[in-house]
C-alpha cells in the first residue's frame, strides 16, 4: 500500500502562473509512483473544483492561500492532513508557528518543510511581518523532520544561523521546450522579426525592472520586451506610463500560455533576470533550460543557480556595458548543460522521496 502524503502550502492544482504551483504540479506526476497524495486547495482561487486532479486527491479550504490568511490556511491544512497523511510537505513557513505544538503533544507524522526564499528578508515586509516570518522560519527549522533549501546559498545559511542540516533540492525545468515563430506570431508580435533581449518577472522593485528599463531606454542595440503585472500595483502603473512610447521598449501583460510564452522567450538574443532575493528562481532555471543566453543580477543566489557562467549585472552601467558587447555563441549551450544535469524533474522527485 502506497503511504499517504499531503501537501500543503500553495493555492492548489492545476498550476496557475506560481512558482511553488507549478512546481507540484511536475513534482507529483512522479511521486504518484509511490505515493497517494493529497494537495490542499483555496476554495476562493478556483470556480471549478474538482476531487481529483491527473490522480492527485484536491482538498479545498475556504481561504485564501496568500497574503495574512495564508497562515490560518496552512494551520488548518497542517491539522487537517495529520489525521490521515504519514507524511507532510508544507512549502513555505506561514504556517509552521504551529510544529513546536504538534512535537509538545507527540506527532510523530514526518514533516518536510522547503523554507522558500528566506522571505523574511524581502523588503516589501515592514518589521511586524519580518519577525514572524523569522520566527515561523525558525519553527520549521528546529521542528521538522526535514528542511529543504533550493540553493546552497540557503542551505550555508541555515547550517549557519540553526547549527541544523539543510538539504538542498532545486526545481525542475524540462517541462520546457523552444517553440518556433510563426508569420502569425510575427504580424502580432513584429520584433520577433530580429534579436532582442527579454524578461518575465512580476513587476516589484526587488526585481529591478526600473534598473533594466533604465538601461534601455537610451543607445541599446537590442530591443527590449518584458512580459509582467504592469498594472497590478502603482510601481508597475509608472514605469509602464513612463515607457509607453519607446519604440525599443515593450512592455507585455502577462500570458498564461506557456506555448506563447515560449514562442517570445525562447527565441531571445539575451534573457535577463534581474531577481534580488530568494534562492533557485524557476524562470531562471526555465531560461536555462531553454539554451539562452543569460544576464542576472549579481547576488550569491544567481550565482550558485548559474555556477558562475551567466553574465552578470549590479547596476545601470554595467547593463549597458553587457548588453552592448556580442552574446558569445557557447553561452545558452553552457546555461543547457547546467540544466540538464541538476534540474530535472526525475532527479528533483527522487530526493524528495528519499526524504519523505
Amino acid at each position: 500500500m502506497k503511504k499517504k502524503l499531503a501537501i500543503i502550502g500553495i493555492v492548489g492544482l492545476p498550476a496557475n502562473y506560481g512558482g511553488f504551483e507549478t512546481f507540484v504540479e511536475y513534482l507529483v506526476e512522479p511521486l504518484k509512483e509511490s505515493f497517494d497524495i493529497t494537495v490542499y486547495c483555496s476554495r476562493y482561487s478556483y470556480e471549478k473544483r474538482c476531487s481529483e486532479y491527473e490522480g492527485v486527491h484536491l482538498k479545498y479550504l475556504p481561504l485564501n492561500a496568500n497574503g495574512i490568511q495564508s497562515i490560518p490556511y496552512d494551520m488548518w491544512a497542517i491539522l487537517d492532513a495529520l489525521r490521515y497523511a504519514d507524511s507532510l510537505l508544507i512549502l513555505g513557513v506561514s504556517g509552521c508557528t504551529l510544529l513546536p505544538l504538534l512535537r509538545l503533544f507527540g506527532c510523530r507524522r514526518r514533516i518536510v518543510v522547503n523554507i522558500d526564499g528566506l522571505e523574511w528578508r524581502r523588503d516589501k515586509w515592514n518589521a511586524a511581518a519580518r519577525w514572524f516570518l523569522k520566527y515561523s522560519e525558525r519553527c520549521a527549522v528546529e521542528h521538522a523532520d526535514a528542511v529543504v533549501g533550493d540553493n546552497k546559498v540557503i542551505a550555508d545559511y541555515v547550517a549557519a544561523e540553526y547549527g541544523k542540516p539543510c538539504e538542498l533540492i532545486e526545481y525542475g525545468a524540462d517541462h520546457q521546450h523552444p517553440q518556433p515563430v510563426t508569420p502569425e506570431a510575427c504580424r502580432k508580435y513584429p520584433f520577433l522579426k530580429g534579436a532582442y533581449a527579454f524578461g518575465v518577472c512580476r513587476i516589484e522593485p526587488e526585481n529591478n525592472v526600473a534598473l533594466i528599463l533604465e538601461a534601455f531606454e537610451e543607445g541599446a542595440s537590442l530591443p527590449l520586451v518584458m512580459v509582467g503585472n504592469w498594472n497590478k500595483s502603482e510601481y508597475g502603473r509608472t514605469l509602464r506610463k513612463q515607457y509607453a512610447n519607446h519604440p525599443g521598449i515593450h512592455l507585455l501583460d502577462p500570458i498564461y500560455d506557456i506555448v506563447q510564452l515560449n514562442v517570445l522567450r525562447s527565441n531571445c538574443a539575451l534573457y535577463l533576470h534581474g531577481h534580488s532575493c530568494g534562492g533557485t528562481n524557476p524562470s531562471l532555471i526555465e531560461a536555462m533550460y531553454l539554451g539562452l543566453p543569460i544576464a542576472a543580477f549579481d547576488v550569491n543566489f544567481n550565482r550558485e543557480t548559474t555556477e558562475g557562467r551567466a553574465f552578470y549585472f549590479s547596476d545601470v552601467n554595467s547593463l549597458r556595458v553587457l548588453i552592448a558587447r556580442p552574446v558569445p555563441v557557447d553561452s545558452g549551450r553552457i546555461m543547457r548543460e547546467i540544466a540538464e544535469r541538476r534540474y530535472t524533474w526525475r532527479r528533483i522527485a527522487d530526493l524528495y522521496a528519499d526524504l519523505l
